[in-house]
C-alpha cells in the first residue's frame, strides 16, 4: 500500500501519510548476515559468563544439564520457525508482526508487548551483572553501582544513536573478544576436568539423589537458567528492515548464531573442574572456577576480557528493545512519538525512553537474579505466541512465499510451543513474585491496548499491511 499524501481512513482504520513514515524510517541495507549472526551471539553470550550457574544451585548439575538440553531444543526449533517467518515477513516488528498476521490484533499485541518487556528488562539485568563484574575486578571500588550502570547506559545508548551499521560493527568486535575469553577458559579447564565433580552435591530434599539432589522440583526450577544460556537470540529478526537481503540474510544469521551457541556452552567444564557445589554458588563462575583449580593467569585474562561478553549482550538487547518499541509505536500500539527517527535513521526517542526505564529498573531492583526471572517470564510468553504463529500460518497459509522452510513443518515448532508453556510455569516455581510482577505489567499494557490504542492503529504500517493483504485475499476468494 502506497502511503497517501495526507492522513486518511480505510475501512475504519487510520492510514497515515508519507510524511508520517518518512519520520519513522530505518536505514535500509546497513546489516549483512554476518552482522546478524554476531548480533544473535551477542544477545546470548553474557549467559555463558554469569547467571546460568544458579541453575545448578536449584537443580544440581544433572538437573541443569537437562534444562540446557530441553531449553536448547526449544530455542533451536523456535529459531527455525522464526527464520521461516522472518524470510516471508521481514519487518522491524518481527514476532509481533508474525502473531498479528496469524492471530489478529490481540495476538499481535500480546506478543509485541511481551517481547518489549523482555528487551526492556534484559539490559537492566545485565547492567547489574556488569557493575558486579567491575567491582569484582577491583576497579572503581568506591564508585556506587548505580553510577557504573548509568555510565554504561549513557555510552552504549549513545553509540546506538549514531547509527545501526556502526553500532552492530562494534557489537561484532566486542563479541569476538568475548569468544576469545571463552576459548581461553576452555583450554584452561580441560586439564582439570573430573566427571565425579559434576555430582558432588549431597541430596538436599526427600527423594533427592546424587544425580538429582533437589529432586524433580529442582529440575523444573533449573529450566529458567537453561533459558538464560539462549535468552534473546529471537531478537535477530528485529533487524529485518535494516538487513541487506532479509529473505536470505535472516535465516543465515539466526540459524548460524544458534548453532554457534549450542557448541560454546560452559556447563560441563565449570562444574567438572571446580565441582558442581562450588559452581552453583559462584558469583563469576568461569573466573572463580579457574582460580579454584589454580589457573590464576588465565583467570585474570578471562576476568578482564570476559567483561566484553556482558557488554555485548547489554549492547544488543538495547538495540532490540528500541526496534520493538519502534515497530509497535509506528503501528499505533504504543504512543506514536516513540517511533520517530532522527537524521541518522535511528529510533532515538525509543532508545532514550527505554534506556531511562531500564536504568531505573536496575537501580531500584538492584538484583540481577530477580530481573533475570522477570525477563525470562516475558520471553517465554512471547515464545509460546511465536511458535503458535508459525503453526497457524503453516496451516492457514501454506502457499505464502517463504525464503526458508522449517524441516518437518509444524512438528518442531509444536514441540517448542509445549516447552515454552512448561518454561512459563517454571518461572513461577523459581520466583513467583518476579513472574507475577511481570505479568501485571503485561496486563497493564493490554489494558492500554483495549482502552485506547486498538482504536488508533495505523492500517498502512508494514506489520498491519501484511495482515490486511491476507484479509483482502480472503475477501476475493
Amino acid at each position: 500500500m502506497t502511503p497517501p499524501s495526507t492522513t486518511a481512513t480505510l475501512n475504519g482504520t487510520r492510514v497515515e501519510s508519507k510524511e508520517y513514515f518518512e519520520k519513522r524510517s530505518l536505514k535500509k541495507g546497513a546489516v549483512s548476515w554476518v552482522l546478524l549472526m554476531s548480533l544473535g551471539v551477542a544477545y546470548v553470550i553474557s549467559g555463558d559468563f554469569s547467571g546460568w550457574n544458579y541453575g545448578i544451585a536449584n537443580g544440581g548439575w544433572a538437573g541443569m544439564a537437562i534444562a540446557f538440553v530441553v531449553m536448547g531444543a526449544m530455542y533451536l526449533f523456535m529459531v527455525l520457525g522464526l527464520a521461516e517467518m522472518s524470510s516471508a515477513m521481514p519487518t522491524a516488528g518481527a514476532g509481533y508482526g508474525f502473531a498479528r498476521r496469524a492471530m489478529g490484533k490481540v495476538g499481535g499485541a500480546i506478543t509485541g508487548f511481551a517481547i518489549l518487556i523482555e528487551y526492556c528488562i534484559c539490559p537492566a539485568a545485565i547492567s547489574t551483572f556488569i557493575a558486579d563484574y567491575v567491582h569484582a575486578l577491583g576497579l572503581f571500588a568506591d564508585v556506587p553501582s548505580a553510577l557504573i550502570i548509568g555510565f554504561f547506559f549513557v555510552v552504549f545508548v549513545g553509540i546506538h544513536l549514531i547509527g545501526v551499521g556502526e553500532a552492530l560493527k562494534i557489537v561484532f568486535a566486542i563479541t569476538a573478544i568475548a569468544v576469545v575469553a571463552l576459548l581461553a577458559f576452555v583450554f584452561g579447564m580441560i586439564p582439570h576436568f573430573n566427571a565425579a565433580n559434576l555430582f558432588d552435591i549431597a541430596p538436599a530434599v526427600a527423594g533427592g539423589s546424587g544425580l538429582f539432589p533437589y529432586g524433580l522440583t529442582g529440575v523444573i526450577a533449573a529450566l529458567p537458567f537453561g533459558i538464560w544460556l539462549f535468552l534473546a537470540i529471537e531478537g535477530v529478526p528485529l533487524a529485518a528492515e535494516e538487513s541487506s537481503n532479509p529473505k536470505k540474510d535472516m535465516p543465515r544469521g539466526i540459524i548460524g548464531a544458534m548453532l554457534f551457541l549450542v557448541v560454546t556452552g560452559t556447563l560441563v567444564l565449570t562444574a567438572g573442574g571446580a565441582g558442581a557445589e562450588f559452581a552453583g554458588s559462584a558469583a563469576a563462575p568461569l573466573v572463580d572456577a579457574l582460580n579454584y583449580v589454580g589457573e590464576f593467569n588465565i583467570a585474570t585474562f578471562v576476568n578482564y576480557v570476559g567483561l566484553a561478553g556482558l557488554v555485548a549482550s547489554f549492547f544488543s538487547t538495547v538495540f532490540s528493545g528500541s526496534r520493538q518499541a519502534f515497530a509497535l509505536s509506528r503501528a499505533g500500539y504504543l504512543p506514536k512519538f516513540l517511533s520517530v527517527t532522527g537524521s541518522r535513521k535511528t529510533p532515538y526517542v525509543a532508545l532514550l525512553v527505554l534506556g531511562v526505564i531500564a536504568f531505573s529498573l536496575a537501580v531500584v531492583v538492584q538484583n540481577g537474579s530477580i530481573l533475570l526471572n522477570m525477563a525470562v517470564f516475558a520471553a517465554c510468553v512471547s515464545y509460546a505466541m511465536m511458535n503458535l504463529s508459525h503453526i497457524i500460518l503453516r496451516k492457514k497459509e501454506p502457499t505464502m512465499e517463504r525464503g526458508f522452510m522449517v524441516p518437518g513443518g509444524v512438528v518442531l515448532t509444536s514441540i517448542a510451543f509445549v516447552l515454552s508453556l512448561v518454561a512459563i510455569v517454571s518461572t513461577f516455581v523459581v520466583d513467583s513474585f518476579a513472574a507475577g510482577c511481570t505479568l501485571l505489567v503485561l496486563i497493564a499494557l493490554l489494558i492500554y491496548f483495549f482502552l485506547y490504542s486498538r482504536k488508533h492503529l495505523v492500517g498502512n504500517a508494514p506489520e498491519e499491511e501484511f495482515a490486511a493483504l491476507k484479509a483482502a485475499e480472503n475477501e476475493l476468494k
